[in-house]
């Protein structure tokens, strides 16, 4: 032991739901596993799953149930393969 005081911490717990929602999608010809958990009540966080090969976007997307999320970052996603296979300045 070391000459340290002892010092207590104190933890806040908060219950959430933790059940996990997996989607596969298929936007601009890739693959992507999309996979939503709850933050809160009413709340879920959708983010893409890393897969070897394909980008990974580093930004949540929020949404009030979990299709609504993972909705939400499929059509940012579909959104970003149109404006990079479009020619410059068309979108």
């Amino acid at each position: 032991m070391t000459g340290v005081p002892n010092k207590r911490s104190t933890l806040r717990r908060q219950t959430v739901n933790a059940s996990v929602h997996r989607y596969e999608e298929s936007i601009g010809g890739r693959p992507y596993l999309i996979e939503v958990a709850a933050v809160s009540q009413d709340r879920w966080r959708a983010h893409i799953v890393r897969i070897p090969g394909v980008p990974t976007a580093m930004m949540p997307f929020y949404g009030a149930t979990p299709r609504e999320a993972a909705r939400l970052l499929c059509d940012w996603l579909t959104r970003a393969h149109a404006r990079a296979s479009s020619p410059a300045g068309s979108v």
